[in-house]
């Protein structure tokens, strides 16, 4: 077993078409943030007690949550009203808006530059709404709206390369933005398998896994784009996570409801593990090795210890 269950925490139930969405962990306070697109509010859980604590209300649509522990800030990507969201922990109530493209979903930050990356999921009726918005935060305001090739899925900061990169669903791609020059995109690495959806990065050794809708798990180098990796996966994946000490990655898959755990090295699959039809969404709390499962239908999450770091501990 690499996964123990460990409980369920209850959340207010859905008002709304949407269930839930991305969720983000601040270790440091103990809080996960859950994007509750449903309610349009984000759900923050306790992490050392394993408690629903309060919502955030008045941010419709909200798909995308992110953590910044080195600025102590939270970002929101509110798909039902094109704008973005920051605020601290410590002040809930002091949220600040930024208009951005259409339909923001996936975020990504620059800590040293400030910039919050917004991939914009667009409006195919619309032309030219692909896009990634860029915001200056001292500014409080969207300094570029960069055109790319398709709709966006998620998107990640690598803070070695100064560089963010950004999954494009169709065609297959990753589009990368150098910070430096935030205006256009750097260049593209090609992704040879349909539907690129859930991206991490190792730092540590310069590789991103990305997860496909045609349910192919892949491991990639970050320069240079080659495959070094791959694996299949149960069904078409959305969020995945990288537990980087452990070297174990977790994979949510909606249909028919599991989180499948790989190694890294090889993309070796060490188990699968039900959770509930619909649950695509994940949250990961690296400080405690906990996964939560976002349940939709019975509006609650799923806590999971990783015993990796127990069995290491025991071995030792």
């Amino acid at each position: 077993m690499i996964l123990e269950g460990t409980g369920h925490i209850e959340l207010p139930a859905h008002a709304g078409p949407g269930g839930f969405d991305h969720a983000a962990v601040h270790g440091r306070r103990g809080r996960l943030y859950v994007a509750h697109t449903a309610n349009d509010a984000l759900d923050v859980i306790d992490c050392a007690t394993g408690t629903y604590l309060r919502s955030i209300p008045r941010l419709t649509g909200v798909a995308g949550v992110l953590v910044s522990e080195a600025d102590d800030l939270v970002f929101t990507s509110n798909r039902g009203e094109d704008t973005v969201g920051v605020f601290s922990p410590a002040r809930e109530d002091a949220l600040v808006k930024v208009k951005v493209g259409r339909r923001p979903n996936g975020l990504a930050y620059a800590a040293e530059r400030r910039l919050l990356l917004a991939a914009n999921v667009g409006d195919p009726s619309v032309p030219g709404s692909y896009t990634v918005s860029i915001v200056d935060l001292a500014a409080e305001a969207t300094i570029a709206d960069v055109p790319v090739a398709g709709r966006t899925r998620w998107a990640v900061f690598d803070p070695g390369t100064a560089s963010f990169h950004v999954n494009v669903a169709d065609p297959p791609q990753i589009a990368i933005i150098e910070a430096g020059h935030p205006g256009r995109v750097a260049r593209t690495i090609a992704v040879p398998a349909a539907g690129p959806h859930g991206l991490e990065l190792d730092v540590a050794s310069g590789r991103l896994f990305c997860a496909c809708d045609a349910k192919r798990l892949l491991a990639l180098d970050a320069r240079s784009g080659d495959v070094l990796a791959e694996a299949m996966l149960a069904g078409v994946p959305d969020v995945i996570f990288l537990n980087r000490h452990l070297r174990h990655l977790y994979v949510a898959v909606g249909d028919p409801g599991l989180i499948e755990v790989f190694e890294t090295d090889r993309l070796r699959r060490l188990e699968t593990v039900p959770t509930e039809r619909g649950a695509h969404t994940l949250g990961f709390d690296p400080m405690r090795d906990t996964v939560y499962a976002l349940l939709p239908e019975t509006h609650r999450a799923a806590t999971y210890r990783d015993l990796g770091s127990h069995s290491r501990h025991e071995a030792g």
